[in-house]
């Protein structure tokens, strides 16, 4: 409710003046270097290498006039978007509060008892039927205002989704079918409509998912299987290469809720060996990374959550050979490891949260020959702050422990929000409700 839209229409023309100073730069290229290549003055193969390579980079300066201005687009379109949805949302509130609810800064809403006469209180306090239209009254216009606020959610998350699309090459024009020789660089397929390019982005993300294993009963199993897989660092993207060979990977997965209480449950087996490495600059900062493993592993995890208490346990094997070493360092945090094992070694952890601060604990066993280092200070991929390490050494028998604290911000900031609502909700109704002894 608090956030300048206007700043997405400035962000806009930044993004449009870019393009046009760009466009400066391409003209400029093509006049003085590229020049060179396309007169009678130069011949033979150099010549024909450097006209391809300087025909690559003119295209490269259209193509990320290209992106720039879609960007733009897709900010001004998001700007639009988002101003109307806020308008919906301060409509819902203001018609609430005109049916008689109060509506608080987090969005709860609850009746406005303040309006009534001590006469009307009376009348609600000692009537089963008005306090059950009350009530009804109440769930339906939180729900309204959730649904409006769930819609702005929507819109942001497709926002995301499509300027992280936008800046990845689409390679239209690459693999000979024109100029384009650089299979990571601007987008010159990007498209400047938002509701276009949530689609496209979508539809992307689908037929990545098709070649994924479909889960049956929360049942999955796939192998033999091989292959490798290698990607090329991307504007905002880390570079990825995967090798593999499974012979067979097993894992089921089980849940169950009812009301607050989830239960939660993952069996996982593999056998196989693989190999991966990501490296690269993003918007997390630097990473660079690297693994193998050969062997067989399994593990049995479970976790219970009621409200916002929560814990985990659980149990893993592993035999065979592993090595792995890398670190990330960014705005978020830093988290380094360096493991080097041979031989058999079995792990039990467990661990409990309270309102989004949680504890765990790490005890492993080793038979074998091996080292392992590893440290989190700050955010992981799943949201939560992690402060923690674990340290092991095996020369024939050994073994590992570590531990952690965690904080999850969402959660943190949830309870609060509930917790400072429950408390004057409360006090409304302790006054309303001696307030009524006296009508």
């Amino acid at each position: 409710m608090t956030t300048d839209l206007s700043l997405l229409t400035t962000a806009a023309g930044k993004w449009e003046s870019m393009a046009g100073e760009i466009k400066k730069v391409e003209t400029r290229y093509g006049e003085t270097v590229q020049k060179i290549t396309m007169g009678d003055s130069w011949s033979g193969v150099s010549a024909g290498a450097a006209h391809t390579r300087f025909q690559a980079t003119r295209y490269e300066y259209a193509a990320a006039q290209t992106q720039a201005k879609a960007i733009a687009s897709l900010l001004r379109d998001a700007h639009t978007q988002f101003a109307d949805l806020k308008k919906k949302l301060e409509s819902a509130r203001d018609d609430a509060i005109a049916a008689g609810m109060t509506v608080s800064e987090g969005g709860n809403v609850a009746f406005d008892w303040g309006k009534l006469t001590p006469a009307e209180r009376s009348a609600y306090h000692h009537d089963p039927d008005g306090q059950k239209t009350i009530s009804e009254a109440v769930s339906k216009w939180q729900k309204h205002i959730d649904d409006r606020v769930k819609a702005v959610d929507e819109l942001d998350q497709n926002v995301k989704l499509a300027l992280s699309a936008e800046v990845v090459d689409s390679n239209k024009d690459a693999l000979g079918k024109g100029a384009d020789e650089t299979l990571d660089g601007f987008n010159a397929g990007a498209e400047g409509s938002l509701d276009k390019a949530v689609k496209d982005a979508k539809a992307a993300k689908a037929a990545e998912a098709e070649e994924k294993p479909k889960e049956d009963d929360g049942f999955t199993f796939t192998g033999p299987d091989a292959g490798m897989k290698l990607t090329g660092t991307k504007y905002g993207k880390e570079g990825s290469f995967k090798l593999y060979a499974d012979l067979a990977h097993m894992t089921y997965k089980g849940e169950y809720t009812n009301g607050s209480l989830t239960l939660a449950g993952v069996d996982d087996m593999y056998l196989g060996a693989r190999a991966s490495a990501n490296w690269g600059f993003t918007n997390k900062g630097l990473v660079a990374k690297a693994e193998t493993s050969v062997g067989i592993r399994a593990m049995l995890e479970g976790h219970a959550n009621y409200g916002y208490v929560g814990g985990y346990a659980r149990a893993e094997g592993f035999a065979g050979g592993e090595a792995s070493a890398g670190a990330t360092l960014g705005k978020d945090g830093f988290n380094g490891k360096f493991a080097a094992f041979a031989g058999e070694k079995g792990s039990v952890a467990t661990g409990g949260e309270v309102a989004g601060l949680g504890a765990g604990a790490t005890a492993e066993g080793w038979a074998g020959v091996g080292a392992e280092f590893k440290w989190d200070f700050g955010k992981g991929e799943d949201g939560k702050y992690h402060f923690g390490g674990k340290g092991g050494l095996a020369l024939g028998i050994g073994g590992a422990v570590g531990g952690e604290f965690t904080v999850d911000p969402g959660k943190v900031k949830d309870a609060a929000v509930d917790a400072a609502d429950w408390v004057g909700d409360t006090a409304g109704s302790v006054k309303d409700e001696v307030t009524g002894w006296f009508d």
